[in-house]
């Protein structure tokens, strides 16, 4: 009984690591360009079937480095042709226009796959289970919380350790500072928008081989990503890692507990009580143009 409950609790803190992947886009995304990027969920579902449709061509690992990149590039094309028109507008603005977009994703890919979900294969080099004494857990799980650490490492390294980094978190906090400068943003915003989007497709291809592939598979998740970001505070990096690791334990626990049906609703009482005690979320910076 204790090792099914660790490994309930280990695939709760497993949700949590995804969460962390699409929130921490949603998070920059927003910081930097006051876009709310309702259609982040539909980039994880067009990640997820892009694993489907280049497998059988490159591979599952071709594909875990090509989907992203593919769907990056379209939100380079998103980025120029439609957030650029609401970067100085009210935020409400962009939330109808990306969730008109979500839905135009969504529908799309309904019309060319059909509703029916469909079964992705995971790759034989990740099968089995691994033993840790008493201990047996999956394999390719381990696999996709190494691949989520490495990313979110990768993440803060480039936000911290790089001239790119100093930039867009100046231009998060105050954008007219750096105006005053000579520097532009839109390249960073571009920048940031598809590495954002490519994050979110990524998390899409490392999901497919465990739950089942179909439009509105991304919902949820974009829904549970939101709710980090809102827990962690906006424009903080490590709130929202903090944010998603706690939203990942408690459902893990509740599912342990043998109390799935409420996983959910535990998660949203979570963003209850920290938004009760502490409006801005648990790091959430003081931003000058939102305030």
């Amino acid at each position: 009984m204790v090792s099914i409950f660790l490994s309930q609790l280990l695939n709760g803190l497993l949700d949590g690591f995804y969460y962390m992947l699409i929130a921490l886009g949603l998070s920059l995304i927003f910081s930097l360009g006051g876009i709310v990027n309702l259609a982040h969920g539909a980039f994880f579902t067009l990640g997820a079937y892009l694993a489907f449709v280049l497998s059988p061509h490159i591979g599952f690992f071709g594909a875990l480095v090509v989907a992203p990149l593919i769907a990056a590039a379209v939100a380079v094309v998103v980025e120029r042709v439609l957030f650029t028109r609401f970067y100085r507008e009210d935020p409400l603005y962009s939330l109808l226009l990306t969730f008109s977009l979500a839905m135009i994703i969504e529908q799309s890919l309904r019309w060319y796959f059909g509703a029916t979900p469909r079964a992705y294969s995971m790759p034989d080099a990740l099968r089995g289970q691994v033993f840790m004494g008493d201990f047996v857990y999956s394999r390719y799980r381990l696999f996709l919380i190494a691949v989520a650490v490495a990313t979110v490492a990768g993440v803060w390294y480039l936000l911290n350790r790089t001239p790119f980094g100093r930039i867009v978190r100046a231009g998060i906090q105050n954008p007219d500072i750096l105006g005053t400068l000579g520097i532009s943003l839109r390249p960073y915003l571009s920048t940031v928008v598809a590495l954002a989007i490519g994050i979110a497709a990524l998390a899409g291809v490392l999901m497919a081989p465990i739950q089942p592939v179909h439009p509105l598979m991304g919902v949820e998740v974009g829904t549970a990503a939101f709710v980090v970001v809102v827990i962690g505070g906006l424009g903080s990096f490590w709130g929202v890692v903090i944010a998603a690791i706690m939203v990942g334990l408690v459902k893990g626990l509740m599912i342990g507990l043998g109390q799935s049906q409420f996983s959910m609703m535990a998660i949203y009482l979570l963003m209850f009580m920290v938004l009760l005690l502490r409006p801005r979320g648990l790091l959430g910076e003081r931003i000058t143009r939102f305030e």
